[in-house]
């Protein structure tokens, strides 16, 4: 029989496996350039999306770098008259400067103003228009401060004719505009707390005496003899001396006196408004009766 006998369609045997040969590499042959393409598209869109990635990263690096330099530039609210070393320096003031405000808080006198500021710091004008901004008074000398307006109606007492806060009686602070029986009556027995006062400042602790009505008060009276403190330094004191005195509890003493032995001591009163509960309203009073000493 012969074996190249055609089969069926006219094909040979040798004809039909050519052309299975053929069908086979060309199947081989697109099966490689669909993984070829499908690799190189592959590689194109993870470089592309590694590209994007990147970006964001960038992006979201840049703004975590931003908000870490607006947090160290953020400047809260403050009294100037509690400026240490440190907060001084990083507000740009000079050695000098922070040293006259330094002299003229150790004479147990406050800046009312951000005129009286320039004028003992010397500071610049520059520097002022920069950060008087953020000064923040008591509420009390705003209010002193915004009612210094000249009332030519009023009659303006010397020295001499004002009595003295520490010897008045209910009947002369009722006299005062703005203070009633019952305020008259929590100034004297605030008064006979304290012992007496040692400063006007602490005309503020007594409850329901507004602003206006310290300043009406001024007017008429003044601290002739204040009560003579022998400060105690807060680095030594013990938990009972501190808690005889005014603005502290056995309590909060004995915290104050816990975290000082902690520190080894501390350098500045701002350092106590660290502790929980610590009445930082209180600060400017409390260096009435207390100094630091290293």
């Amino acid at each position: 029989m012969n074996s190249n006998r055609k089969f069926r369609f006219g094909y040979t045997k040798g004809d039909r496996n050519g052309i299975f040969i053929f069908c086979l590499i060309l199947i081989i042959g697109i099966a490689f350039n669909y993984w070829s393409l499908n690799s190189i598209s592959n590689s194109e869109t993870n470089s592309e999306l590694s590209k994007i990635e990147d970006s964001i990263q960038r992006l979201v690096d840049s703004l975590k770098n931003k908000q870490s330099l607006d947090n160290q530039r953020r400047i809260y609210p403050f009294n100037p008259n509690f400026i240490i070393d440190y907060k001084g320096y990083t507000l740009g003031m000079s050695v000098e400067e922070i040293d006259r405000l330094m002299e003229f808080r150790a004479a147990d006198q406050w800046i009312n103003s951000k005129a009286q500021f320039q004028e003992v710091t010397q500071v610049s004008d520059e520097w002022m228009s920069e950060y008087s901004s953020y000064f923040k008074f008591p509420e009390w000398v705003m209010a002193a401060e915004s009612s210094k307006s000249p009332d030519r109606s009023r009659k303006s007492l010397s020295y001499s004719e004002k009595k003295d806060l520490n010897s008045v009686t209910e009947s002369d602070l009722i006299e005062v505009s703005g203070i009633g029986e019952i305020l008259a009556g929590r100034i004297i027995s605030y008064r006979e707390k304290l012992g007496g006062f040692v400063d006007v400042i602490q005309l503020k602790d007594v409850y329901g005496l507004k602003a206006e009505a310290i300043q009406n008060l001024q007017e008429k009276m003044v601290l002739k003899h204040p009560v003579k403190v022998e400060k105690q330094n807060i680095n030594t004191i013990s938990v009972l001396a501190l808690s005889e005195l005014p603005y502290f509890d056995y309590e909060m003493a004995r915290t104050i006196v816990n975290f000082i032995k902690l520190r080894e001591g501390i350098t500045s009163f701002e350092e106590l408004s660290k502790i929980e509960d610590f009445p930082k309203y209180n600060l400017d009073r409390i260096q009435l009766y207390l100094e630091i000493k290293e």
